[in-house]
């Protein structure tokens, strides 16, 4: 007797790996966002929070005060995206369309994320306080220093990123890799 099932299409090693490689990442990055949030919504509450502190706002930059004002809401933000991410590596593990869909998803929002943290670093840094102007000299060309080491590391790093998450998609989107998804 002839058997029914039809052959299944060769799985590639590049797909295995990289849905154990986000599903490891997302693991981790799922149990440490429940913990997070754990951890947010039980050790501030509102009352204690250091905004209520009167005049807080007036000596923080705008983007931290945004960031302490919502964070809550990040924290929740951030777990969300790793539990689907986590899902969603499962999915391409297992080989199913909409999950390669997600991931590639996920890694344009992780380009967009990190071409944008540049920026925010831009005007995060930009926001912050003059340095006071009885600092000694050196204080200030070491601070200099070490922000443009910061700022360049940063973009290296988010560049290489953003290369590597463009090659991922590139290869995901192939004829090849679509194959065995259908």
């Amino acid at each position: 007797m002839e058997d029914q099932n039809p052959a299944p299409a060769n799985r590639s090693t590049f797909v295995t790996v990289v849905a154990w490689i986000f599903i490891a990442i997302a693991g981790f990055s799922t149990v440490m966002g429940i913990l997070q949030n754990i951890m947010v919504n039980v050790m501030f509450s509102t009352d204690a929070f250091p905004l209520n502190a009167a005049g807080a706002e007036q000596h923080m930059p705008p983007v931290a005060l945004f960031m302490f004002q919502n964070m809550r809401w990040l924290f929740l933000a951030l777990l969300i995206a790793s539990t689907v991410t986590l899902v969603a590596a499962i999915g391409m593990l297992l080989r199913k369309n909409w999950a390669r869909r997600v991931i590639i998803a996920v890694l344009v929002l992780g380009i967009v994320w990190n071409l944008g943290g540049l920026v925010f670093q831009h005007v995060f840094i930009s926001s912050m306080a003059p340095i006071p102007a009885d600092m000694p000299p050196d204080f200030k060309t070491v601070f200099d220093v070490f922000r443009t080491v910061i700022t360049v590391f940063s973009a290296l790093i988010a560049l290489v990123v953003s290369v590597l998450f463009g090659w991922i998609i590139k290869r995901l989107m192939s004829p090849i890799i679509r194959a065995e998804f259908s």
